[in-house]
């Protein structure tokens, strides 16, 4: 499967922006779906992730603020993104795994990225 993420850019500290990634392929509801984002000068980290049946789970620093969801008739991945920090400010990764386990953090499948600026 291949990712294209969008959807980044700049926006104010406390605003939102919200994310896609569209799945190529007709077998996207088969893939448990993450969001990743990487600060520069930090490692990768996880965001948060929606498996094939729709259980979602997202890191402490997140929740409450970003949602994930999908859209299989779209093959889409959304990421909604409220009350940013500049501390969200990261290129975001979308990613594709066909294994189950919502608390999995590996994926085999990833796009290249979008990058969210937060200005304070």
């Amino acid at each position: 499967v291949q990712l294209q993420a969008s959807g980044g850019g700049l926006v104010q500290t406390g605003g939102s922006l919200r994310l896609s990634c569209a799945a190529s392929g007709r077998t996207f509801s088969r893939y448990r779906m993450g969001w990743f984002r990487q600060a520069p000068g930090k490692e990768r980290e996880f965001v948060t992730a929606i498996s094939q049946s729709g259980i979602t789970f997202a890191a402490d620093s997140v929740k409450g603020r970003f949602t994930i969801s999908r859209d299989n008739a779209k093959n889409t991945v959304y990421l909604r993104m409220n009350s940013l920090k500049p501390e969200d400010a990261a290129v975001y990764y979308c990613a594709a795994d066909e294994r189950v386990g919502i608390l999995s953090r590996e994926y085999e499948y990833w796009g290249q990225g979008t990058l969210v600026t937060v200005s304070s």
